[in-house]
Formats: structure tokens, sequence, C-alpha cells
């Protein structure tokens, strides 16, 4: 996932695929600079590339300085220089020596590949609890018939959103990081592209249904929600075939422009505007109608209009969405508008470790913590204690059921 918002949910590289591939972007840049100055003066020292800094063209006794590449500071935040002087006989060694100034040893990648092997524990525990919580909510959902209805049809697809989007992380891993010998950097098959498009599916299609939940409660909060077959069916393809068509697009230009590794990296690729843009845009019209919901909310709770009946529904509807909003992408608008490198552990923290809850904190506030859900679980609990042992509690008598939003 790469995204500004899920580049560590949509694809995340593995620790020396990192090194690889930024030194092999500064090895073509420094070599097009290199060729730019061939028909020039020849005098003095000649721009190189070095395997690891570029040396522009210098004059005999001049000294030049080089910053390290990013890459190598991207997670300690050190900066090294290395210097070299330009003599009559060409370029003098680096001083100091890369590995000193630019930290290049075995401890770095030794270092960031423990930093992800701790990343990829936390989210494997987390997409794990929330897939068997999601799974559970889901049949409660579902065997219940009292339960059925237009908001919790739309809560079931949200759900399986989660739960798919949390297998498609484990099929990547599997089918990218199951074997140590594999090259990740280099590595390309049917099998792991096909992972890697199931995963970017099921991201696009959860945040799709997040943004459906968005317009159902804002319909809802304007008594305008049409109850009809043909709105869920509206839903449904927002929600589910609006992915497929971007996944399409975005699938045609990989294999005609792009075909390169696993098509897990997607950095400086205009073709990933492909997924990333209806995700951006569906964020942003997400975070924009959460804070209409919140408009109405604040007009409805005025005690001069609000009534006695209906005060406790709207307390208990504006308590709901207020918990939901963080869990909606909110966050994710903020990372947008910074660079794909802005604090890369924050990100990683934020959209892996604690995105994979998030499909568990839903079925809780959307399921678990649910009044019609609960009275509904606790009801059918009493009818099997009666047909069980004959006992009839007083408290399945006249027990009613209302309707929370």
């Amino acid at each position: 996932f790469t995204l500004s918002l899920p580049r560590g949910a949509l694809s995340t590289l593995h620790p020396e695929c990192e090194y690889i591939f930024q030194l092999e972007k500064e090895e073509r840049h420094c070599l097009q600079h290199v060729a730019a100055q061939a028909n020039r003066s020849h005098e003095g020292c000649r721009p190189f590339w070095d395997a690891v800094i570029c040396w522009p063209h210098a004059v005999v006794g001049e000294m030049v300085a080089r910053v390290c590449p990013e890459v190598f500071s991207r997670f300690k935040n050190i900066t090294g220089t290395v210097s070299r002087n330009c003599t009559s006989e060409g370029w003098s060694r680096p001083f100091p020596p890369h590995h000193i100034a630019c930290s290049v040893d075995d401890d770095i990648p030794e270092t960031e590949e423990s930093y992800f092997v701790t990343v990829k524990l936390i989210y494997t525990i987390g997409y794990s609890v929330s897939l068997v919580v999601l799974v559970v909510a889901v049949l409660i959902l579902l065997l219940f018939r009292r339960l059925r209805c237009a908001r919790n049809f739309i809560h079931i697809q949200l759900f399986m959103t989660f739960i798919l989007k949390a297998l498609a992380v484990f099929i990547k891993d599997a089918a990218l990081f199951s074997n140590d010998d594999i090259n990740h950097c280099t590595f390309s098959t049917f099998s792991c592209k096909s992972s890697v498009v199931f995963c970017h599916y099921c991201v696009m299609a959860n945040f799709f249904w997040l943004l459906v939940e968005a317009l159902y409660l804002n319909s809802l909060l304007l008594s305008s929600f049409c109850h009809s077959r043909r709105c869920l069916w509206g839903f449904s393809l927002l929600g589910w075939g609006v992915p497929v068509l971007f996944i399409i697009l975005w699938i045609g230009s990989r294999v005609y422009f792009e075909d390169t590794e696993c098509w897990d990296i997607n950095e400086d690729s205009p073709y990933w505007w492909i997924i990333k843009g209806p995700i951006v845009v569906s964020i942003a019209v997400n975070f924009l109608l959460f804070t209409n919901i919140i408009r109405i909310l604040i007009q409805k709770l005025n005690p001069r209009l609000i009534q006695f009946n209906n005060s406790s529904q709207y307390r208990r509807l504006t308590k709901s969405t207020l918990l939901l909003i963080p869990l909606f992408g909110t966050h994710y608008v903020f990372f947008n508008f910074l660079p794909d490198y802005f604090s890369i552990s924050l990100r990683l923290c934020l959209e892996l470790c604690l995105g994979s809850f998030q499909g568990f904190l839903v079925a809780i506030l959307y399921c678990f913590l649910n009044q019609e859900v609960q009275k509904e679980v606790h009801m059918q609990w009493m009818r099997w204690q009666e047909r069980s042992y004959g006992v009839v509690p007083p408290a399945a008598k006249g027990s009613q059921m209302d309707t929370p939003f």
C-alpha cells in the first residue's frame, strides 16, 4: 500500500529492498548526470558513481563534500558527509569511508529488519483478533432475524471488507515473505501479483464502505434515507463495484506500462493514482460528511428544539458517531498533505499496527455495544433456557425491543 495515507497498509517494502531500490534510483540519476556531462571539458576529475554517492565534475585542487543518500538516514536520523579531493591523478579515496560516514554496515539492515519484524508481529496479532471478532459479529447479525434491516446490512458489508482486508494481508505476507530464500526485491509471479491486486481491492472496498456508512448516517439524520432494495443495490454498487472498475484500470496500466517486480512497488508511478486518487477522494468526502453529521447533531441536541421522546436516541447517536470518527480515516487526511517518506515509523504504527485493530473496534461499537444486539442475544439466551429447563425468567416476559440508530 504507495499512498501517502495507506502506504504501510497497501504495500510495505521489505527492509533490504528499501536500500536496493533507493540506491538504484540514485544511480540512475547519477548516470544521467554523467551522460549529460560527457561532451564537456575533460580537465580535472570527471563525474562518476561510486556505488553509494554521485560525484560531480571538479577541478584539480578542489575538495568536494557530498551528503550520504537519504536511505541511510531514514530510520536513524543520521546524516553523514563524505569528501574527496580532486588531484592531478584523479579522485582521492573517500574520507571518512562510506561505512563510517553513512553508517553502511551490517547493523543497519539488522536494526531495520528487527523493526519490521516487530511491526509485522503487532499487525498480525491485530488482524487476527479483528478477524475473529468480525466473524462472530457477522454471524450474530445474520442469524437473528430481528436484526436484519438496512442499517445492519450496511454494517455486515463493512465487516466483510475488514475480514477480507485481514485475509488479504495474510495472503500477501505468505506470498511475499514466506520463504527467506526468495529475492523479495525482484520476485514476480502470478500468485504474488494476484495477492497484491486482491489486497488493493480489499483496501479500496473498505474505504468505500466506510463512505457508505457516512452517507447512511447523513441520510438517517436528514430523514431522507430510502429503505428500498434499489437504495441498497446502489450502496452495494458503490462499495463493491466502483473499486472493481479502478482495480481493472490499474491492472491494465501495470500490465502494459509497468510490469515490474510484484506490483507492490508504486513509488513515483503516475498509474498509482488510479488507486490512490479514488481513496483520497473517498477520505475527503467522508471527512466532510462526518463534519456535517456533527453539525446536524449539535442542532438537533439544542435544548430548545429537542423533544423529550427522542433526546436519548440523539444522545446515543452522538456518542457512537463521535467514537467512530477516528476510526473512519480522519487521521489519513493529515498524512495526505505530507511527503510519502514523512515519519515512516509513525506511519507504520498508525496505518499497520493501530490500523490492524480498526476492524475489532468497529465490530465492538457497531455490534457488541449495540443495545438492540445485546437485547436480542439476551432474549435468545432466555428462550434457550426455557426450552432446556422449562423455566421462563421474569426478564424475558414483556421485554420490548427499541430501535437504536
